[in-house]
């Protein structure tokens, strides 16, 4: 017997027989409808008293009948977000409006979110007679631009476009223009902001927020399709982003072929599994995408255990829920790193191998202690470079030393400890050490991880501070490192600040930054600015015996 979804209770026998024929009828390939399926839908609903739709195959089948209320139609489920690129779902809805209503927002919202090749109404009179018909279909559309045409409201009856042409031609222009849109290699994502409007600068905070994720993205390989933000009085305990909002969200994913909402703020297991469920994309949020970059960038063994620890502390209250940012079979943005084997397993195992990771960084720890006891006992002084991430850290380290490291325009190029021996202007030298970027908010498994690592500066004779003199948000930066450095106990280490990429700075803010205390600025394309620092360094460092360090005691620590 054909099954009948939806909304079927208090239906009688004779209701159900007469949806049941529906599955009869058949429409050619030139058409929306015929007049066969419409008489049975209206038959239908005169019966319920309800809308009636049938889901319509291209090969002019009926394969689902769907009943709803009087007011609206609940589809069932028929798959996954989107149908193959460039393609529609092969199936369009006819359903019946009751009350001369045209086409709702669900049936635009099915229409885009399920890639449906069409969505018709045809709107009944009192007497349940067809009267009126209206109809949309998804079209390409630039930002700003609704991603769907309507037909109509008009006289039932009226003529139609060729279906199977029309369907055709659209399909074509989708395909053509994914063809000629690169793409980057972890695919497209649309980044979201949702904060409190009752918090002071709210807006500002929303900009500086966006735009950091924006480069976080960029580091992670992401293409960014778009960016949400929204300010409500308290965000939405279960989707984060207002009901209405996310179906908005959904709509500009699918017209932008975007397959990941990527949030601004780390999202509870609850939240993380009930967004995706209800989007059909791809959720992560912001300690997820900082984890896919650690997990790209890490080299030593210590830096990728720190890693993968990190990737298990965070995984393991979300194993007992369905997240699909969490599967290892999904790849790309978020599924990739020392741990990406581990995370499917069950939680006992979970814990051991957390164990057993924190043992095996133990000794690794000790055995930094033992580097780091090597040149205190050598009588050189230790000079570590701190700061928020991509400030110029690695830059500064090469212009000094010559060093040769990685130093990129992305956020944590440098995730393992380097040092490098440094000769002053007075023939004394110096080990320069460069180690993890901060960052504002850090996760905090994260930062349990690589607080080791962080330790590495404990027994520095003095920190150069960097910090991007070129940023707009300089003075939060520098409050982050502020407090990260409390938070370590460091801050009571001598300091130096570093005003980096200094051409970049205008001339008069550029000399009051000079004349602060305790700071300098720099330039990577300027030599005299290395050489005015290489200066600052001897001035500040005190002026006893010094002799070249040991190779072996700098590059075991490299």
């Amino acid at each position: 017997m054909p099954e009948i979804y939806g909304n079927v209770s208090g239906l009688g026998p004779q209701a159900h027989h007469t949806l049941e024929r529906i599955y009869r009828r058949r429409v050619p390939a030139d058409r929306i409808t015929t007049p066969e399926l419409v008489k049975s839908l209206a038959e239908a609903s005169r019966e319920t008293k309800r809308q009636v739709g049938a889901l319509v195959h291209r090969s002019g089948a009926v394969e689902y009948v769907v009943v709803g209320t009087a007011t609206g139609l609940m589809l069932p489920d028929i798959g996954r977000l989107r149908a193959a690129e460039g393609r529609f779902r092969a199936l369009r809805l006819v359903h019946t409006h009751l009350y001369g209503e045209p086409l709702s927002r669900d049936d635009l919202t099915d229409l885009t979110r399920l890639r449906l090749d069409l969505v018709a109404a045809i709107v009944l009179d009192e007497e349940g007679e067809p009267r009126w018909q209206s109809w949309a279909y998804n079209v390409p559309a630039a930002q700003d631009e609704l991603p769907y045409r309507i037909t109509g409201p008009s006289p039932y009856g009226q003529p139609e476009p060729h279906f199977a042409e029309l369907i055709a031609s659209l399909e074509q222009e989708f395909a053509r223009r994914g063809r000629t849109r690169e793409v980057a290699k972890d695919g497209r994502a649309i980044l979201v902001h949702v904060g409190s409007r009752r918090t002071q600068g709210a807006a500002e905070r929303a900009r500086s927020g966006l735009a950091e994720l924006q480069a976080l993205a960029r580091t992670a390989g992401v293409e960014i399709a778009d960016t949400v933000v929204q300010l409500r009085d308290q965000v939405d305990a279960k989707f984060v982003l207002g009901r209405g909002k996310l179906e908005e969200v959904i709509l500009r994913a699918i017209d932008l072929d975007a397959e990941t909402l990527i949030f601004d703020q780390e999202l509870s297991p609850s939240q993380a599994s009930g967004i995706a469920a209800h989007t059909d994309l791809k959720v992560l949020d912001r300690t997820q995408l900082i984890l896919d970059i650690f997990a790209q960038h890490a080299q030593s063994s210590d830096g990728k255990l720190q890693v993968e620890l990190a990737q298990l502390k965070y995984a393991l209250p979300r194993l007992g829920t369905r997240d699909d940012s969490l599967s290892r079979l999904t790849g790309g943005i978020g599924g990739r790193g020392p741990g990406e084997t581990k995370l499917e397993i069950g939680r006992r195992r979970a814990r051991d191998r957390v164990t057993r990771l924190e043992r095996e960084l133990k000794q690794l720890s000790k055995k930094r202690n033992e580097q780091r006891r090597r040149r205190v006992s050598s009588n050189v002084p230790v000079v570590a470079l701190v700061g928020y991430t991509n400030a110029g850290k690695s830059t500064l380290l090469n212009a000094l030393t010559g060093a040769g490291v990685l130093a990129e325009d992305k956020l944590f190029a440098t995730l393992d400890t380097r040092a490098r021996r440094l000769r002053l202007p007075t023939g004394e030298f110096v080990v320069l050490t460069d180690t993890v970027g901060f960052i504002r908010d850090m996760p905090k498994d994260l930062f349990a991880a690589f607080r080791a690592t962080f330790e590495e500066i404990a027994d520095a004779d003095l920190l150069l501070e960097v910090v991007d003199g070129s940023s707009g948000e300089r003075e939060d930066h520098v409050e982050t490192t502020e407090r990260l450095l409390e938070k370590l106990e460091l801050d009571r280490i001598p300091r130096l600040r570093v005003y980096s990429k200094a051409d970049l700075i205008p001339a008069d803010e550029r000399y009051r930054l000079e004349h602060e205390a305790r700071s300098t600025t720099f330039s990577a394309v300027d030599k005299a600015s290395a050489q005015a620092l290489l200066g600052r360094l001897a001035e500040i460092l005190p002026g006893t015996s010094r002799r070249a360090p040991e190779p072996e005691a700098v590059a075991e620590a490299t």
